[in-house]
């Protein structure tokens, strides 16, 4: 965790004083559920839920617990004696049957579905933003382009539609990732129950909204954690995938839309008339780090047998970095779309800057319509087209045509111009806008 990259709400999910609290909750809802059974005595497992009530713990002493753990080499262990000092002879029955990963993974899990709901919170904020600007540049006509080259007419709120919809599947992906990795397994020593009853892990999970892993090892199993960071990665990739979208914008040479530069910003320590694309180009960078935690997250799935903790350090670092980055990076792409400069007039200039060869294809096919081949009807658009190429720009499309005696012969001067109608490229905006956004 970098605090550059932070923020309160989800460091806080992260925090050891976080954690700890969690493995008290479920330790006393366990205790709870044992005395329910009659595992314990009614009356001891009546007060540590009364100590709990109470909050007999107070503010978690988090040095404490690590000196205690500096001597026992074991958190769990080092947790339990700190907050057994707090009761009194009925804290033998905490931890009855139970073993380290019923605590460490339903805890996991706990912090997981945490993270997801504040990241879904994220998600809708950033498709509301997204839906209103897609919608005030739903006619705004701009290029679109192919291999980085002028290609043909749409508009920029059909890129940020297409974004929203991006958006729209990772908030689905990551509820569904949420529900499968929101399970708590409290059957004891490699997952038999044989010192401890379903009822309580049941009990836990429904006190903790979760469900009870159906069959775990002595771990939960890690393809369901493996799915969760592999959920965050796409998440990453789809905010990288519009970073850069607005960094090719941004260019000098294209400056369609930029992001927003406030007063007393500095762009350069050498250059002072230097407006970066900085933001989007940090959000490529954080992308790169949260999608640093699939793999690792993959690899855990492969654990020796009923357990092992090879995937304990792993996840001490992935668990908090990549979902406290990803929070971090879907807040600032929000705040630079809410903000983001949007040029209407430079994007008309782009589409009029070579000529008219954005419009190659309507020839194309009403050449073939009038009767001609398609490979005759390529040829002749293609001859004059590599003119106002080579030209960059400074012949037009439209007057090649017309002077060709081999289009012209097919093709009237006012049939000709109907085909370089910018209008004709929108006609269908409001099908695809009903489809992404509902009618």
């Amino acid at each position: 965790m970098v605090p550059r990259y932070s923020r309160p709400a989800m460091t806080a999910i992260w925090s050891a004083e976080n954690r700890y609290r969690i493995w008290w909750e479920i330790e006393v809802y366990a205790a709870e559920a044992m005395g329910r059974i009659g595992m314990i005595p009614t009356e001891d497992a009546s007060t540590i839920r009364k100590a709990y009530d109470a909050n007999v713990l107070g503010e978690i002493d988090v040095p404490a617990i690590d000196a205690i753990e500096a001597v026992t080499k074991h958190d769990v262990i080092a947790f339990l004696t700190w907050a057994g000092e707090k009761l009194g002879p009925e804290r033998r029955w905490l931890h009855q049957g139970m073993t380290s990963s019923d605590v460490l993974d339903t805890s996991l899990a706990v912090q997981l579905k945490q993270s997801a709901d504040q990241l879904i919170e994220d998600l809708e904020r950033l498709l509301d933003v997204l839906k209103r600007r897609a919608y005030e540049h739903k006619l705004t006509p701009t290029i679109g382009r192919s291999h980085g080259i002028h290609a043909e007419p749409v508009t920029f709120g059909l890129k940020l539609a297409q974004a929203y919809a991006e958006f729209d599947r990772n908030r689905a992906r990551l509820k569904a990732a949420r529900d499968d990795i929101a399970t708590c397994a409290i059957s004891g020593a490699v997952g038999t129950f044989a010192n401890i009853d379903p009822a309580i892990e049941e009990h836990v999970a429904k006190e903790l909204g979760l469900t009870p892993e159906p069959t775990s090892t002595q771990v939960i199993p890690r393809d369901r954690h493996a799915m969760f960071f592999a959920t965050l990665g796409v998440i990453a990739s789809s905010i990288e995938r519009l970073a850069i979208e607005i960094r090719h914008l941004q260019r000098t040479e294209v400056l369609e839309a930029e992001e927003y530069f406030s007063p007393g910003q500095k762009g350069s320590s050498a250059m002072p008339h230097k407006r970066n694309p900085v933001l989007t180009e940090n959000l490529t960078g954080l992308a790169r780090v949260v999608r640093s935690a699939v793999v690792p997250a993959m690899e855990n799935v492969a654990l020796w047998h009923e357990r092992d903790i090879s995937h304990s350090s792993v996840e001490r670092f992935i668990g908090p970095d990549a979902c406290i980055t990803l929070d971090f990076a879907l807040a600032r792409l929000t705040g630079v779309i809410d903000k983001l400069l949007v040029y209407p007039e430079r994007m008309q200039k782009n589409l009029d800057r070579m000529g008219g060869l954005v419009h190659s294809q309507r020839v194309l096919l009403a050449l073939t319509q009038a009767g001609l081949s398609r490979e005759d009807s390529y040829a002749l658009v293609q001859r004059n087209a590599m003119r106002v190429w080579d030209s960059y720009g400074q012949l037009s499309l439209l007057d090649l045509l017309k002077a060709d005696p081999e289009v012209s012969s097919k093709l009237s001067d006012s049939q000709l111009e109907e085909l370089f109608d910018l209008g004709y490229h929108l006609k269908r905006v409001d099908t695809i806008f009903d489809r992404v956004f509902g009618a």
